[in-house]
């Protein structure tokens, strides 16, 4: 006599099959129909426009192909401004991120006081990036002593016998940038902390205590041992800050607004003047739609290097 195997799905109707699929896709339907309003249908909208010169106004809209793209791909400006951008984000990726991992690891450890840094570290992140730059731009541009603009900074400087190091920080092409750069790392910092935080108490400490008793140091360690079990939160936080500091906008117009134009020009300040100073909403869309395939090939170029190192 043989038994045969039978699967209990085989022997459901139909009908039930088609009510079980139907109700799983009523679960995801929801965030599908949000994210196709507000992400793939803009995404398309915007690169028919960028195809097309409209003045935003007007409901005629000439068509003129790719040449949105071929004059921005000879606007100077533009590839200033992502310039701009790019040395914004590598300082980022450096300085902010390291001061994130260090701090992470020594938050890691038992220390005095452990959950009061941890709070204070990530108030910076959370704060208005409005309120942040004006607070900043006092520090750095404001009060006027002896009829010459002086800052906190600057005032720091004299009391301190420092009166040659005094600059007009944000209204100094040379400087200006970097401050810019230098506040949003003490912004962002908070965000790569915690998750850097996040992923090293997630590690084993039968990890280190293994390689103590192999007689590993602190470095020999960290190399072996931490670094290795971080690498997918350092990628995902790598990532995040490629994204964040290149499309960085708003602490910009709250800490120089329109005051050095050319010399803290960023992309997304170039997209919103062709859309309010020029009234050229395709050449704007063109830019979009340019900075976003490159934000794309930058995540993906770090994604690709992330997996290769882990391997």
């Amino acid at each position: 006599m043989s038994v045969v195997a039978t699967n209990p799905t085989h022997l459901k109707p139909r009908t039930l099959i088609i009510q079980d699929n139907l109700k799983n896709l009523s679960f995801i339907m929801p965030a599908v129909i949000l994210f196709s309003i507000f992400y793939i249908y803009p995404f398309f909208e915007i690169f028919r426009l960028s195809l097309q010169d409209w003045n935003g106004i007007s409901p005629d809209r000439s068509w003129v192909g790719l040449a949105n793209f071929a004059e921005l791909m000879k606007d100077k400006v533009w590839w200033t401004s992502v310039w701009h951008a790019s040395y914004i984000t590598l300082i980022a990726l450096t300085f902010q991120n390291a001061l994130a991992f260090a701090l992470a690891l020594a938050c890691d450890r038992q220390i005095r006081m452990k959950k009061f840094y941890q709070v204070i570290f990530f108030l910076p992140p959370v704060l208005s990036e409005v309120v942040v730059g004006l607070i900043w731009q006092w520090i750095l541009n404001a009060g006027v002593q002896g009829g010459q603009q002086i800052g906190i900074l600057n005032y720091w400087l004299v009391q301190s016998g420092l009166p040659g190091l005094v600059n007009n920080w944000l209204s100094n092409p040379e400087t200006a940038l970097t401050c810019i750069a230098v506040v949003h790392c003490w912004k962002g910092f908070g965000w790569g902390f915690i998750m850097l935080l996040a992923g090293l108490q997630t590690i084993d400490h039968q990890l280190y205590e293994a390689a103590k008793v192999d007689g590993a140091g602190a470095w020999s360690t960290f190399r072996h041992v931490t670094l290795p079990m971080m690498l997918p939160v350092i990628s995902v936080v790598v990532i995040l800050t490629i994204l964040g500091s290149m499309q960085v906008f708003v602490l910009i117009k709250a800490m120089v607004s329109q005051g050095l134009g050319y010399h803290t020009e960023v992309p997304v300040t170039r997209i919103l003047l062709a859309m309010q100073g020029t009234n050229r909403f395709g050449y704007a869309c063109s830019m979009g739609v340019t900075f976003g395939i490159i934000l794309v090939c930058l995540s993906l170029l770090s994604k690709t290097f992330g997996s290769k190192t882990k391997q």
